[in-house]
């Protein structure tokens, strides 16, 4: 028996792996397979010994780090690395493409779900959720980390399913974590809206299969070429509504703010801050790789205004931390779904600019809060107050990522707005010139948002007349025998201030993250080098 078969059955898929491949292309499968064998590790020990539970989930998301740290340089010197699993060959088999794009995220995600993991490691969280033991915490979020691992690697679009689908079953299980009634139902939301998408993905699936006879994309962008007009726009359409889904897109967003926020805090710090923007990367990859510069560019500019101005406005009436920065999360997606749109070199880097920036940030944000309500046993706005005074790292944690995410110059999120600024005058035209304008009065309300909630929850003296509020003492008060506070571990705010800092290093390091996301960019439109990678010929 010769050929592929035969290999497979020798030694294994990835032992085929690694001879079809090389080291470098091998390593690409890494940060999907290790968290998927570490989970099952993990379940295997089950509720005993919680320390080694810690400390496998530690190395496990330090070794994804660093090999993604080393793909991207790779990524970046030599082109697109492709590792072809079970030694299947493209496109007959599933194969994991690791470029430009891909590689950055991809390192953005495990610096992120690392430090989101030390936050739980450090706060005990198995102490805070009795009824829900860290044995199951940790391997559904390290599956969750497999999924986001697999959705930006995958060069197939049936795998990029098979992917949405690890995120569903691990994010279910962290946003229902403790079973609470409040998280009971905003899972079956989250649940019901998910599997709405997966089911239009699957109908796209089918017709893209039907009328090509392949779900490579490298082959896709070939194929999809030759299909008559009406075809290519109803898989586009049915392929983007399920990915605006899956990114929270106005006006299919309306799930995210009643779900987020009732999540652990770990739990929503990721999701905002990583789930989301699977989706975008989705788009981005659908756009610039299969349907480069279509029709659907003007509808993707108006969805984009309706997503900025939507969720700003949103944002302005809440009384609430976790509400306030949900919706949040919706408007600053409008503004890369408006690089996208732009279907240019410089629209496709801000937006990949400001994916990167909006990460970190948002996470960063989420933690913060969930700081804030294990300190004070509240995130409403009307019943916090003194907290600058009471907790003063915690306010500036809170203060330094709200101002970026505005967008303070010369902080990152300025320089992701100014770049889709100038992509957008640059482009011309009227609708582009009123989305940058939208865009600049939504940094605006983004401001007056988190400078509003700045102002009562951490500025304002203390309020004696409302329940929650901060009190000097860890004693009760007297006046309301429920009003407490709690004594943060030392450790805790660690994690938070890494993400802190990395979102501050991008404003450092503008420059060549800068340069590095337009080279991303021109790698995704030019289509070639990603074809000519994944295929071994040019298109």
């Amino acid at each position: 028996m010769t050929g592929p078969t035969a290999s497979v059955l020798a030694g294994g898929p990835l032992q085929e792996a690694a001879l079809v491949n090389g080291p470098l292309e091998s390593l690409v499968c890494v940060p999907v397979l290790l968290p998927l064998l570490a989970a099952g590790v993990k379940l295997a020990i089950g509720g005993r010994l919680r320390h080694l539970q810690s400390l496998i989930s530690l190395v496990t998301l330090g070794i994804s780090l660093a090999v993604s740290v080393v793909l991207m340089i790779a990524a970046d010197t030599n082109g697109p690395l492709v590792t072809e699993l079970g030694g299947w060959p493209s496109p007959i088999g599933i194969c994991l493409v690791a470029d430009r794009l891909s590689t950055l995220v991809l390192v953005v995600s495990s610096a992120v779900t690392f430090c989101v993991m030390v936050y739980s490691v450090v706060s005990a969280y198995d102490e805070q959720e009795h009824d829900a033991p860290m044995a199951i915490f940790h391997p559904a979020f390290l599956v969750m980390v497999a999924g986001v691992a697999d959705a930006f690697l995958s060069g197939d679009l049936f795998n990029l399913y098979v992917a949405f689908e690890l995120l569903l079953s691990g994010s279910y299980v962290l946003l229902t974590f403790g079973g609470t009634e409040s998280r009971i139902r905003a899972g079956a939301t989250y649940t019901l809206m998910a599997l709405a998408s997966s089911m239009l993905f699957l109908i796209a699936l089918a017709i893209t299969y039907g009328a090509t006879g392949t779900l490579s994309m490298a082959q896709l962008a070939e194929r999809f070429a030759t299909l008559p007009e009406q075809v290519k726009v109803l898989v586009e359409l049915t392929l983007l509504l399920a990915f605006a889904i899956k990114a929270a897109i106005f006006p299919m967003s309306a799930w995210l703010p009643d779900s987020y926020p009732t999540a652990p805090a770990p739990a929503t710090a990721v999701f905002a801050g990583l789930l989301t923007k699977v989706g975008v990367y989705s788009i981005i990859r659908l756009e610039a790789l299969l349907f480069p510069g279509g029709p659907v560019s003007t509808l993707l500019m108006w969805v984009a205004l309706a997503t900025m101005l939507a969720g700003v406005l949103g944002a302005v009436a809440q009384t609430d931390l976790k509400r306030m920065l949900s919706f949040t999360l919706v408007s600053h997606i409008g503004y890369m779904v408006f690089g996208v749109a732009l279907s240019t070199v410089a629209g496709l880097a801000g937006a990949v600019f400001y994916v990167v920036h909006h990460i970190t940030v948002q996470t960063s944000l989420f933690l913060v809060t969930g700081m804030v309500e294990r300190r004070t046993g509240t995130t409403s706005v009307t019943r916090l107050g003194g907290l600058m005074k009471a907790s003063p790292l915690i306010a500036v944690l809170f203060f330094i990522p709200a101002m970026n995410l505005s967008g303070i110059p010369p902080m990152s999120g300025f320089l992701g707005k100014l770049m889709l600024v100038q992509a957008g005058l640059a482009q011309g035209g009227w609708l582009p010139v009123t989305l940058v304008a939208a865009g600049l009065v939504t940094s605006l309300l983004t401001l007056y948002a988190v400078a509003k909630t700045w102002g009562k929850a951490f500025w304002r003296g203390p309020r004696p007349d409302r329940v929650g509020r901060v009190v000097e003492s860890e004693e009760h008060t007297g006046e309301d025998p429920t009003v407490t506070t709690t004594t943060l571990p030392a450790a805790l705010p660690v994690s938070v201030a890494a993400l802190v800092v990395l979102g501050l290093s991008f404003t450092v390091l503008a420059g060549p993250l800068s340069a590095l996301a337009h080279r991303a960019a021109g790698e995704l439109m030019a289509r070639e080098p990603y074809i000519t990678a994944v295929l071994g010929r040019q298109p």
